[in-house]
Formats: C-alpha cells, structure tokens, sequence
C-alpha cells in the first residue's frame, strides 16, 4: 500500500467529525467478495447491508485486497479516535460468510466498536492476528 497524506475528515451526519466514528473495512478484491471463493454468499448484499445498517454509525470502506486471503471473507473493525484513546485496536475478522456474523459485527459497531465495547462473544471464532507485513501496510 501507498503512503497518503492525510486530509481533513468531513463532518459526519450528526454534525460529529468524520474521524469520530468507528471505520470498518470490508474485502472485496481476488479472493473476498468473489463467488469463486465464498459460493453461497451474496457478496454484493453483504457489503449493501453493512453500509444500510451503519449509515451515520460508521464509515464504510470497500478496499480490493488486505492480503489475508485464506480468510475470505475479511473484515476490519477501527476503533473510533475515543476507542482508540480507551485502548482499542484494529480487530480482524474473517471468514464472515453468514449474515449472523455480519449482524453481530453491526451491533458491536453501533455499541462503539474497539475500545469502547465488547464484541459478542461469537466474533472471537472469526477475529485473527494478520501477519505484521499486512498489519502495518493496512495501518499506514
């Protein structure tokens, strides 16, 4: 991954900086969201339906590939910047290939997501350590 300059975030809805919300990054390149991978999932729903149910919540960002491809499919939970102050950290999870998984992670984000509430207790079957390479290419 590049190296960006960063940008002034643009004010969420609610009138809180963009920054203030949680981020949740959703896979969707050679392996995640393709069929050929993931067969009895509608990728295109899923990523639909994170993006409906956590509208005003949470950024959404689709991103072509984290590199985590035995894992399909991945998704990354961001803490807030008041997450983060309280100790949270990015949280990977894979192989979220059921709706259930999906809810679950929607209503971790809509408590507050890292840091500032505990996931459900199911996603602690799909969250992973990605190597330090992608970890820090991803954070970057």
């Amino acid at each position: 991954m590049s190296r960006r300059s960063r940008r002034p975030r643009a004010a969420a809805p609610d009138g809180a900086p963009g920054g203030a919300r949680c981020t949740v990054t959703v896979c969707r390149g050679c392996c995640c969201g393709t069929p050929a991978k993931v067969p009895h999932l509608d990728h295109a729903a899923q990523l639909a339906d994170l993006r409906s149910a956590l509208a005003g919540v949470a950024m959404i960002r689709r991103t072509d590939c984290l590199d985590a491809c035995e894992r399909a499919n991945v998704i990354v939970v961001q803490p807030s910047p008041e997450g983060r102050r309280a100790g949270g950290r990015p949280v990977w999870l894979g192989q979220v290939n059921d709706p259930g998984a999906a809810a679950d992670i929607t209503a971790w984000v809509e408590a507050g997501g890292p840091g500032l509430a505990d996931p459900p207790g199911v996603l602690d079957l799909y969250a992973f350590q990605p190597s330090r390479r992608v970890r820090n290419e991803f954070e970057d």
